[in-house]
Order: structure tokens, then C-alpha cells, then sequence
């Protein structure tokens, strides 16, 4: 039986719900923060779902320029649609109070762009995972406590998937993997029209 190593992939993200999920799925990434400002207003007053894209193929391209020819880049950036309005991190206890206030018993829109650069082929593909998520009418007592933990400051629209605000996520139309931080079905699709194979980024092993 022949053995290959995967290609190397660079994640541009600081974000461990990220990185966790493509550990899961096999991946082992390179971690390189881009350190762009998300909060240039050409960025910013883009609608929801055009800045996620516009932030994921942004940091990218400031990764590609500091990583090797042999690299695999995934770049994403996630936001939370409500009412219209992009709601990104919360950042305060009483921002995220506030946040899930407004949200329970309603419902909105999880954007996540992507954007993966082949830097050996020189090609680059973009897309988007967006997913509607429904809310359960919290108390004032659940809410607070959760604020408390500090979870929701660093997280789009202030809650996740992928922990302790899990339970109050009554149900999502869409991708699940695209809620935490990366579409898995997308970035497969998009190594696809590399002319790759996922086995050739992913581990099929079971770690023990």
C-alpha cells in the first residue's frame, strides 16, 4: 500500500473553531493570522454576505504573500445577518446580553465566506455557506449566565454551534459545519474543481 502526505494547508484564521473543525475532518493546518482590519469601512459597508467574501479572499491574499509555493490557503470570515443588519462579535457582556435578547425566539442568517488559493496551480476559488438559524426564547437568568462565560464576546452574531450556546440553537436550515467557521461540503467542492481529491488535504485515519 502506498502512502502520500497531504498537501500542506495554511488556514488564515485565528479562530479555534476553525482550526478544530478541519482537525476533525483529517486536515492539520498551518495557523497564519492575516491581521487585516475588518473594520475598513469599504469592508464594512459592503451587505453581509458581500463582505464575508470580500474578507475571506482579503486575508487570503495577505497569507499567500507569507507562506510557500506549495501551499493550500483557506481564508473565511463569518457574520450574522439579522433584521438586515451584519452582527459580528459582540465583544462586551453587555453587547452579547443585549444581542441574545434581540435574537430569541427569531431567526437569521449565518454568512460564512470562503476563499481557497492553490498557490501550486495559481488558482483561487470563492464562495459562500450561509444557513438560517432559528433561536429559542432564552430567559433573562439564561441569557445572563451565558454572558457570564464570556463565549459569545468572540464569536459571530455571538453564539455557536460548536458550544455552550449549542442548546438554545433550536434548528438551522443549511450547512452545520458553515455555522462553526468552515463549510466542509463547500472547501471538499472547491478542492474538487482543483482537480484534487479530498484525501489529497485529509487524513482518512481515525486517531487513537
Amino acid at each position: 500500500m502506498t502512502f502520500h502526505s497531504p498537501r500542506k494547508v495554511v488556514l488564515a484564521s485565528a479562530s479555534p473553531s476553525r482550526h478544530r473543525l478541519l482537525v476533525s475532518a483529517g486536515i492539520h493546518p498551518t495557523i497564519v493570522v492575516s491581521g487585516v482590519d475588518e473594520e475598513d469601512p469599504a469592508i464594512t459597508s459592503l451587505s453581509p454576505s458581500e463582505m464575508v467574501v470580500a474578507l475571506a479572499i482579503l486575508k487570503a491574499h495577505t497569507v499567500r504573500k507569507l507562506v510557500d509555493e506549495e501551499s493550500l490557503i483557506i481564508g473565511a470570515d463569518s457574520t450574522f445577518e439579522f433584521e438586515g443588519q451584519s452582527l459580528g462579535k459582540p465583544e462586551t457582556r453587555e453587547n452579547a446580553i443585549a444581542r441574545s435578547k434581540a435574537l430569541r425566539g427569531k431567526s437569521g442568517l449565518l454568512h460564512t465566506g470562503h476563499c481557497i488559493i492553490d498557490n501550486q496551480q495559481g488558482i483561487e476559488i470563492s464562495d459562500i455557506s450561509t444557513a438560517k438559524v432559528f433561536f429559542a426564547d432564552m430567559t433573562d437568568g439564561e441569557i445572563e449566565k451565558y454572558a457570564d462565560s464570556g463565549e459569545p464576546l468572540n464569536v459571530a452574531g455571538g453564539f455557536t454551534l460548536d458550544g455552550l450556546s449549542a442548546p438554545f440553537i433550536e434548528r438551522i436550515e443549511g450547512d452545520p459545519s458553515g455555522i462553526i467557521g468552515l463549510s466542509l461540503p463547500l472547501i471538499r467542492r472547491a478542492i474538487i474543481s482543483l482537480g484534487l481529491a479530498w484525501t489529497d488535504i485529509a487524513e482518512m485515519a481515525v486517531e487513537k
